[in-house]
């Protein structure tokens, strides 16, 4: 099953003319693929990571993701879809100052129904996979910023989602640490996470395996490497 389909995709967004985001944009993310998104300022990239996340919906086309249709669905629904199936990263961290690296991890599965318990358990090993466990009792205010996006990444990936979205997330970092964050996405990726990166950095772009670069709202190359 695939992670995400776009298949016929337009995107437009009220004003007299309207602006067009996305026009006629069809994607297929497998499951186990890494994808960076690249493109020019004003492409669409957030436009196109914010629809597969179904934060926004097209105007036409159809999303599904894991295989489900979602373009038809209520809001309480989608909300149902992010919590379950999706993950998110962004450029700004967005963890809380006065909780606990360990704490801001579980808090990706309060709404999940799993307990307290579980919570925790869960949240140590995704502490564990992106190599903070030695700082998993510190609060934000006493990381760095590679160790704050690492937390962030933790906590999209709590509750295993088919897919893991990443906005910009070394656009805050040095050049040195955004290289360690996207090393860490390679290692997580290669232990079978699926991931779709939008990110302005050619450099990394181009050494993940796949890479599609958008201009004007359209997809101008969709690249695979090996």
């Amino acid at each position: 099953m695939n992670a995400l389909e776009l298949e016929g995709v337009t995107k437009e967004h009220a004003g007299s003319p309207p602006v067009v985001a996305l026009t006629d944009v069809t994607l297929t993310v497998e499951a186990g693929e890494f994808i960076a998104v690249t493109g020019p300022s004003g492409s669409g990239k957030s436009t196109l990571l914010a629809i597969a996340g179904t934060l926004e919906r097209p105007t036409t086309g159809t999303v599904r993701v894991a295989g489900t249709a979602v373009e038809g669905m209520s809001d309480a629904d989608l909300s149902g879809v992010r919590s379950h199936g999706l993950g998110f990263v962004f450029q700004q961290f967005h963890l809380l100052p006065t909780r606990s690296v360990l704490h801001n991890v579980a808090d990706g599965l309060l709404y999940r129904g799993v307990s307290a318990a579980q919570r925790l358990e869960r949240a140590a090993a995704a502490v564990h996979a992106v190599g903070l466990s030695h700082r998993e009792g510190h609060r934000p205010g006493e990381l760095s910023g590679g160790e704050c996006q690492r937390t962030a990444i933790a906590r999209a990936l709590v509750g295993e989602p088919a897919l893991l979205l990443a906005d910009e997330p070394t656009g805050n970092l040095d050049s040195a640490t955004g290289a360690e964050i996207f090393a860490l996405l390679g290692r997580l990726h290669d232990r079978g996470t699926t991931i779709l990166l939008v990110t302005h950095n050619e450099e990394l772009a181009a050494d993940s395996p796949r890479a599609v670069s958008l201009r004007d709202g359209r997809i101008e190359r969709d690249e695979r490497r090996s």
